[in-house]
């Protein structure tokens, strides 16, 4: 009797669920990036090729672009430190500060 009562509450409880499942279930999204309208601007040294692996990753460089103008190093050192720390961008330690005087320098 209780694998009976088992067996009836499982498709009672299939029947109640299912007509909703199409819209609960993972499916893949597929969506355009837009184009970029803006590029890093270039620059000797580790800083500019560190940014462009390492920031252009996550985001677009328009996001960049788009901060304030001479804020300086505090501010840059502000916003990498935010990034690590707060939205986990994978920046290894060692090439935190040439990023940092790369922004401060270029924009």
């Amino acid at each position: 009797m209780k694998a009976a009562h088992a067996a009836r509450y499982a498709l009672v409880t299939l029947a109640l669920i299912w007509p909703g499942a199409e819209r609960t279930m993972a499916r893949p999204l597929t969506y355009r990036l837009p184009v970029e309208s803006a590029v890093l601007k270039k620059a000797p040294g580790n800083g500019y090729i560190n940014t462009s692996a390492m920031c252009a990753a996550c985001h677009s460089v328009d996001y960049i672009s788009a901060q304030p103008r001479s804020k300086g190093r505090d501010f840059w050192s502000t916003e990498v430190n935010k990034m690590i720390k707060v939205y986990g961008a994978p920046i290894p330690e060692r090439d935190k500060e040439s990023i940092i005087d790369y922004l401060a320098r270029s924009y």
